[in-house]
């Protein structure tokens, strides 16, 4: 058994404390936010107002601290953790701080028969609790769907996929136009489509405000169209040239984009 940290028992024979298992019990529902409030409740009661105030405060920042942090992984990261690592890893640290701060007096009042709160009590404030972090996670969404960093990204990817949509025709007239009739549409129309998605992708990574996997996908943006104006300026040399020659490059290019669209189907 861990060893509080605080040598002087205290035992107050009319004061209804919360135990361990009820505090980590509501911890693992309702997160950091509940565990600083009981916490800090279980103080109150031994007459340590300013160790109330620190738990409850930790619990809050805690509680912010923790969705932030999981707000800004990467998806991708997040979808390896399985759905109960964070919480245990949470609700394992306050038991450890519980244990180390409270243990002893926890344990000596439930030897003198003291009463606890019930854990069904605990358990209703991480319910509310939780639902304090659903309604705040629900604002943060809407801000967040309101924010004009979307607007302008989602402006800046329209037009990216209308140049696309327009510049990959090309395919469907290669081989019913002329040599000199794919060379111009390549020089006038093609290229200059594949150029000026280079330059959208670049502006995307410059918004402020865009979230991560956002700014990472525009940074895979910039890496696929100079991916298809290599393709498409290749092509045109060989259109040109009346060659094959560049055939095995121009397969590895396109195997490169297929990497490139996969990373992009998954972010």
């Amino acid at each position: 058994m861990l060893k509080s940290k605080n040598k002087a028992i205290l035992t107050f024979e009319d004061a209804k404390l919360y135990s361990t298992k009820s505090i980590t019990g509501a911890t693992f529902l309702g997160g950091p936010l509940v565990a600083g409030y009981l916490i800090s409740e279980n103080f109150k009661a031994f007459n340590e107002t300013n160790k109330a105030k620190t738990s409850l405060i930790t619990g809050i920042v805690a509680t912010i601290f923790l969705f932030t942090a999981i707000l800004i992984i990467p998806e991708d990261i997040m979808s390896k953790i399985p759905n109960s690592v964070i919480p245990l890893f949470y609700t394992g640290i306050i038991w450890f701080f519980v244990e180390w701060t409270q243990g002893d007096r926890l344990n000596t009042h439930k030897e003198n028969n003291n009463t606890f709160y019930s854990g069904w009590r605990a358990a209703g404030f991480g319910f509310l609790s939780l639902i304090i972090i659903v309604v705040g996670l629900f604002g943060y969404f809407l801000l967040e769907l309101n924010n004009p960093a979307y607007r302008t990204y989602d402006d800046k990817i329209a037009e990216f996929s209308k140049n696309e949509t327009e510049s990959l025709k090309f395919y469907d007239r290669i081989d019913s136009k002329g040599r000199l009739t794919l060379l111009q549409e390549l020089d006038e129309n093609v290229i200059p489509l594949w150029e000026e998605n280079i330059s959208i992708a670049n502006e995307i990574t410059k918004i402020e405000g865009l979230s991560t996997d956002l700014k990472s996908s525009s940074e895979s943006l910039i890496k696929y169209s100079e991916l298809r104006l290599e393709v498409f300026q290749l092509t045109r040399k060989a259109i040109d040239e009346d060659t094959n020659k560049y055939d095995y490059k121009l397969y590895d290019l396109n195997n490169q984009i297929e990497a490139v669209l996969k990373d992009l189907t998954e972010l």
